[in-house]
């Protein structure tokens, strides 16, 4: 061993590996990795062929009193793109419970939103009617809420007791 010291950063050395990775290297990693990645897709390709083939010949035979079945309901034929809604009333018995439920969904949405923001009649013949959630809220901030008075409160609360009292006597 040498006593010799050397300064960390030398103008020999400047600091760094003087030594760069092989291309070589690199390109055949990239190659085996293409090639796993290729391998890989056959495998699931082959095993989800496999496996659709074994569910479709589990699967129960239609009905004789289906009129017309379609032999593959995963697939829109290509006469009904775009009107998905005709494919299923013309391919699929009644009762369709839920024929696209993000456009059922947003009719629902489309509909409570129209009852809260519109002026209507709850029942003409009393005179009820319905505001919308905006204005009833600038309503009660320019009213304020109603209170019953001290002596209304009181009276309310003595014919409770009162009638309280009778149910425990009878």
């Amino acid at each position: 061993m040498t006593e010799e010291t050397k300064p960390a950063n030398s103008a020999s050395h400047g600091g760094f590996e003087r030594r760069d990775i092989g291309v070589a290297g690199v390109l055949y990693f990239l190659a085996g990795l293409a090639f796993a990645g290729l391998i890989v897709h056959f495998i699931v390709t082959g095993l989800f062929s496999y496996l659709d083939r074994q569910t479709e010949s589990q699967q129960t035979p239609v009905s004789p009193l289906v009129a017309n079945a379609p032999a593959d309901t995963r697939h829109i034929p290509k006469e009904y793109t775009g009107d998905f809604e005709k494919y299923l009333k013309e391919n699929f018995p009644v009762p369709q419970l839920e024929i696209n439920e993000r456009n059922q969904l947003d009719k629902i949405r489309l509909d409570e939103e129209k009852t809260l923001s519109t002026y209507d009649y709850i029942d003409q013949n009393a005179g009820t009617v319905r505001i919308p959630i905006d204005r009833a809220m600038d309503l009660i901030a320019e009213r304020g809420l109603p209170v019953r008075t001290q002596n209304e409160a009181a009276a309310t609360t003595k014919k409770t007791d009162k009638s309280k009292t009778k149910e425990a006597n009878q």
